[in-house]
């Protein structure tokens, strides 16, 4: 599941375990015990879930292996907060996550409490000869829990979604509006073969091996598609051409009514959308989200363009300067560049799609055990995207990360950039 380097900090593990396990707890902060249990929908989860899935991730794959004398905090637990690791048990079906009223969220909340205590003492006093062993998984798993604090975001604004009072997860604040450019400059890149994957540092397997590949001359714009750039290709009719959709894309567009990005809606003859700090005018400036891959790829078409490949994004990426706000910042959503110029954005706004299938590497082998089911399994049928959004940890970031979603998902905060060969 996850690669890292062989020597660590072990009181940097601890202040990464205390500093993941806070901002969990602080974004859960925001919520009612009534908000922590919906599911809008299969693909998204409870907030209450993402609460105990990521404290029994600790319990089953730290304190089970490596705790002296482990006794589960409750067994039954285990069933009803695994999601997919079909080698760790029995799971409750994915759909209906939003059926457990039980156990409250006092009580999840108290589960993460005892875990956090009887973590924070195994990382004080490991057993000789497993300190290296323990840091690994504790590691792993905040990096895991990483993932679930950007997707709890995701699923509880698609909850807030349907609620006709429209609540705002954060103060809607007005909208920082900064000069911002008319034009994309575009960089170019010369390509040839190049290194691909990572290497050091905590990285997931399907990052890696590092490894050799050929990459065309290319170019690629500076900036990310705006969500003005975007108006343009609704008011030309893009969701209506055929021609610009490749045509599982059409029809799941036909099918499911699309006609702008996710929480889109025109008023009065203004674009508004609803966020994470409800609704407000769609900043024409910013990057646009929300959008599936399928769309992403209409747009390119349209704009005479193409989107990247995950290689050629890697080697854009590889010089460039994480200058977006992350979830540190508490944001909450895109910004849009101002009036800097040279390659920007590459991370800390939205995700950005690529046209790369998600595939394994050259040489690319599974960890052993069920943590090997984390990425493996899940290489079919499903695009990368690279970057990183405002709801994604700094710590998290790195230019080698390999996320990936189905080409009709949209609910995620995934926006894109365009390519073109040189």
């Amino acid at each position: 599941m996850a690669q890292t380097d062989s020597q660590r900090d072990p009181a940097s593990v601890a202040a990464l375990f205390e500093r993941t396990r806070n901002r969990t707890s602080d974004l859960a902060a925001r919520l009612t015990p009534e908000d922590m249990v919906v599911q809008s929908m299969e693909d998204a989860s409870p907030a209450k879930w993402h609460l105990a899935h990521t404290t029994w991730f600790f319990e089953t794959f730290v304190l089970a292996p490596f705790e002296s004398g482990y006794k589960p905090h409750d067994p039954k637990f285990a069933h009803c907060f695994n999601s997919y690791y079909v080698q760790a048990g029995s799971r409750h079906a994915r759909p209906m996550r939003g059926m457990l009223t039980r156990p409250s969220a006092a009580e999840v909340l108290h589960y993460r409490a005892v875990v956090d205590a009887r973590v924070s003492a195994l990382l004080a006093d490991p057993p000789h000869g497993r300190r290296a062993e323990i840091e690994e998984r504790v590691e792993l798993g905040c990096h895991h829990e990483m993932q679930h604090q950007e997707l709890l975001l995701s699923d509880i604004l698609h909850a807030f979604s349907f609620n006709p009072l429209e609540p705002a997860f954060v103060p809607p604040a007005p909208i920082a509006m900064e000069a911002a450019e008319t034009e994309a400059d575009w960089m170019s890149f010369d390509g040839g073969m190049v290194s691909i994957g990572a290497e050091k540092g905590f990285h997931f397997d399907n990052e890696g091996p590092r490894h050799q590949t050929y990459v065309p001359p290319f170019r690629m714009a500076g900036r990310l598609v705006t969500a003005g750039e975007w108006i343009a290709f609704i008011e030309d009719g893009g969701y209506d051409a055929e021609t610009l959709w490749l045509s599982d894309g059409w029809y799941a567009a036909r099918a499911a009514g699309w006609r702008a990005p996710l929480y889109w809606r025109q008023h009065d003859g203004e674009w508004w959308t609803f966020g994470l700090r409800g609704t407000q005018l769609v900043d024409r400036d910013a990057p646009v989200h929300h959008v599936s891959y399928y769309e992403a790829d209409a747009f390119a078409r349209w704009a005479g363009k193409r989107l990247p490949s995950e290689f050629e994004w890697e080697v854009a990426a590889a010089d460039a300067v994480d200058d977006g706000s992350f979830i540190d910042a508490m944001y909450l959503r895109p910004r849009p560049t101002g009036v800097r110029t040279g390659l920007r954005q590459m991370a800390g706004e939205v995700w950005q799609w690529t046209r790369s299938s998600h595939a394994a590497f050259p040489g690319y082998k599974p960890v052993v055990g069920a943590l090997g089911e984390y990425n493996g399994k899940f290489m079919v049928n499903q695009y990368v995207l690279r970057g990183a959004s405002f709801a994604t940890a700094r710590d998290h970031a790195r230019h080698t990360y390999r996320n990936f979603f189905h080409p009709h998902q949209r609910w995620q905060f995934a926006g894109l950039r365009l390519a073109e060969d040189a």
